[in-house]
């Protein structure tokens, strides 16, 4: 029964996605237009369930690059209407239309002049008839059993408010570093980091001439506690690198000799390099992927500008 239930649910709520898709028109597009050339913030108001969809919405919007607050209709009426500026827009979301708080609202919204664009279940209410743009949210069921519990609307409202989010993302050409700087902390974040932003690089970069006798070049890789160390020419392109596996076995076939040696005669000559913009999910796959543990970075005119530790990666729990 319960399974009977659940799909039932699911199937009501799949099929009001499928219809506000049908009928989604050019209000959806002057929507995205009035709510582009805000110049302030994009202000979500909503009562009960519609504004825990508005609070989702807003958060949304701030994540991708359309600055956003949520504004609770009844504080607003308390105090918080202060939080309120000239160059804001205004989404509301409200089933009915009437919802009291919000249109006790309106007064101080027009004296500001703030447009609103509504989310409603109906297209000739009160708050319909005083925006600029209105949204048809309107569902032929909820999916609650007795017709009553927002369910298959809210779903539709919350859909709706996604699609003017990625709209807006697309209308700004919002980017994957856009996206990584708003999202600093946790895993979307760390997946977006680029080699650039956690290479080795300056002083903390190992770094040795091919003139670099063995015993110096031994020193450079300990200093730096990276376990290799880069090979680099007077102009500072890389000519070849070292590891700690190179160097012992160096040792198990040349022995003492090796200590007479220079880096250009032991380094590897054309190790696998990376660019500073790769992503550090794609780092992290492709040392994985050929089984090493340290990657030099290189610029366009292949000067080595940093190395990337597999251990870094590790930490950023990319996977």
């Amino acid at each position: 029964m319960s399974l009977d239930s659940a799909r039932r649910v699911l199937r009501i709520e799949a099929q009001a996605i499928q219809d506000v898709l049908a009928r989604l028109d050019n209000s959806f597009l002057r929507a995205v237009d009035l709510l582009f050339a805000c110049k302030g913030r994009v202000v979500v108001t909503g009562m009960g369930k519609s504004g825990l969809v508005g609070r989702k919405i807003s958060a949304t919007f701030s994540s991708t690059g359309t600055p956003s607050f949520f504004l609770h209709p009844a504080e607003a009426l308390h105090g918080d209407l202060g939080m309120l500026a000239r160059g804001d827009a205004l989404l509301a979301i409200t089933y009915g239309g009437e919802t009291q708080e919000i249109l006790n609202l309106l007064e101080a919204l027009k004296r500001l002049q703030v447009p609103i664009v509504t989310l409603t279940g109906n297209p000739k209410s009160t708050l319909a008839e005083a925006s600029e743009v209105v949204l048809d949210v309107s569902v032929k069921e909820e999916a609650c059993s007795l017709n009553l519990a927002p369910t298959a609307s809210t779903t539709v409202a919350m859909a709706v408010g996604d699609a003017l989010a990625v709209s807006l993302l697309d209308r700004r050409g919002f980017q994957h570093d856009d996206f990584a700087a708003l999202h600093p902390a946790g895993r979307l974040g760390k997946k977006l980091l680029r080699v650039e932003h956690l290479m080795h690089s300056g002083e903390a970069l190992p770094r040795v001439s091919p003139e670099t006798p063995m015993p110096a070049t031994f020193h450079e890789m300990s200093a730096k506690k990276l376990g290799m160390t880069t090979v680099t020419t007077a102009d500072g392109k890389l000519a070849g690198i070292l590891t700690d596996g190179d160097l012992r076995r160096l040792m198990e076939k040349h022995g003492g000799a090796t200590l007479s040696m220079t880096a250009g005669d032991c380094m590897v000559r054309n190790p696998q390099t990376i660019n500073p913009k790769l992503l550090a999910s794609e780092a992290l796959n492709l040392m994985e992927k050929k089984k090493i543990t340290s990657v030099v970075v290189v610029d366009a005119s292949q000067k080595v500008v940093g190395v990337v530790h597999l251990h870094d990666l590790w930490t950023l729990e990319l996977i």
